[in-house]
């Protein structure tokens, strides 16, 4: 039974293009940025939109992206239950979440446009996290689960004293004060893949132990909350679907096929 919430939540999707790259399927595709290259009948953004909107609670939807694309955004999300903000890119990820979340007093859930296996449910148990007291919460699915998904799915994992673990890409923020985290994502994201932003992020000593296999993952979040004064928390997810998302080629063929089981 979900838990009522006193302050509903606002969702923030990540949608603008990185700074001086074209995304590589958009540009096969022909489009401008990547939110909106059709998979599973739909724009990307689409399915991530209606995920959010579906789950209880919500009460703001904010989409982050270039000015030139609030129109084109506008029309694709004309039906969505939930009425859509929409929130000039600053130059860094850090930046954007913060210009997202003024005037937000309640909790703030973060995740990106090609998140496109994101369910309600997912996102509720991130609310759930930052209502118990926790104030930031990290959607990671294990190994086992992401492969158990899909063989191909992710190739790259974080590994922790207690188990090995894949991003979801989907974070919980208790409100405007634990945003300060979101720091840790001004150099980009994609830590396991550039090792120089996971070190900036987290600090070469935490990095250290984690390749000596002596922090698990709750030990290593609650050191890096400990250089925010924060509580940052993992919340574990057991579809291991919600780590995969739509990065390239090849994880685009996989999330495709995905939907395509979970529509039948």
């Amino acid at each position: 039974m979900p838990l009522p919430l006193e302050v509903g939540f606002c969702a923030v999707i990540l949608a603008a293009q990185r700074a001086g790259t074209v995304d590589p399927l958009a540009q096969g595709a022909g489009l401008s940025h990547k939110c909106v290259v059709p998979i599973g009948g739909a724009p990307m953004i689409a399915h991530v939109a209606r995920a959010l909107a579906s789950t209880p609670g919500i009460a703001r939807l904010r989409i982050v992206v270039e000015p030139d694309m609030h129109g084109p955004l506008a029309e694709i999300l004309a039906g969505l239950s939930t009425a859509v903000e929409y929130v000039t890119a600053a130059d860094n990820l850090a930046d954007s979440v913060f210009a997202a979340a003024q005037g937000v007093t309640g909790p703030i859930i973060v995740t990106t446009a090609d998140n496109v296996l994101l369910s309600p449910a997912a996102v509720f148990q991130m609310v759930e996290a930052v209502q118990r007291g926790d104030d930031v919460a990290i959607a990671m699915a294990t190994e086992q689960s992401v492969k158990a998904a899909h063989p191909d799915g992710q190739r790259r994992f974080y590994r922790f004293r207690d188990d090995a673990y894949s991003n979801c890409n989907l974070y919980a923020f208790a409100g405007s004060d634990a945003l300060r985290a979101a720091e840790s994502f001004r150099s980009g994201g994609q830590f396991a893949k550039k090792k120089s932003r996971l070190i900036g992020a987290v600090g070469l000593v935490n990095v250290a132990l984690m390749a000596l296999g002596r922090l698990s993952l709750a030990d290593a979040l609650a050191r890096l909350g400990r250089r925010f004064g924060l509580r940052i928390v993992p919340v574990v997810l057991a579809d291991g679907r919600h780590a995969i998302d739509v990065d390239n080629e090849r994880t685009y063929r996989v999330a495709a096929t995905l939907m395509e089981k979970r529509a039948d």
